[in-house]
């Protein structure tokens, strides 16, 4: 089996980012009350004043402004899947796993159509409240294992070094920045 980190591994930008955009498109006067408010979120974010699972559920929050949330999602996929990268396509193959730290509603909609497994933070479109741990780092790992407990990665991709503890139990690892794609280098 060969497993995908999602955002700037197969996918080319970060899908939840590119998500949030597509809604304030839908709805730009949320951008005067709502935006300035994720605005706020981000910059303690970054501080580290909060965590990232209190940002992401202020991100989304913008959710709670539609009532049509699951269309909003497949129309979001009808513009935005030609961001999977042609490396994918190319290496795809049936058994794939897609492990992401983005949001499980957005995420298996494109897994769908790509035809593979995923797993993601459970995050619930409807309560935008969080199901679960952050789909993130040693937790990928652990999620990885409940699901296939002999499981074995024979090829893994990520862009990012949070990566690691995944790249760790791959017989093999890479690393993609934008379309360039090399051996994994462990620290």
């Amino acid at each position: 089996m060969n497993v995908y980190d999602f955002d700037k591994t197969i996918y080319k930008n970060d899908s939840s980012v590119d998500f949030i955009i597509f809604l304030y498109t839908r709805k730009p006067y949320l951008l005067f009350t709502r935006g300035l408010q994720t605005l706020f979120f981000a910059i303690l974010y970054g501080l580290k004043i909060i965590p990232k699972e209190s940002a992401k559920v202020n991100f989304f929050a913008i959710l709670k402004n539609f009532d049509n949330k699951e269309d909003m999602v497949k129309e979001f996929w009808d513009k935005h899947q030609n961001g999977i990268k042609d490396f994918y396509y190319k290496n795809k193959k049936e058994d794939d796993l897609i492990i992401s730290a983005s949001p499980y509603f957005l995420i298996s909609e494109i897994c769908n159509r790509l035809n593979v497994k995923c797993m993601a933070t459970p995050l619930d479109l409807q309560t935008v409240r969080y199901q679960g741990k952050n789909c993130h780092g040693k937790e990928k790992v652990q999620r990885f294992y409940e699901l296939y407990p002999n499981g074995r990665i024979e090829e893994f991709y990520s862009d990012s070094y949070h990566d690691q503890p995944l790249a760790e139990i791959a017989k093999e690892a890479y690393m993609v920045k934008g379309n360039q794609i090399s051996k994994w280098k462990f620290k």
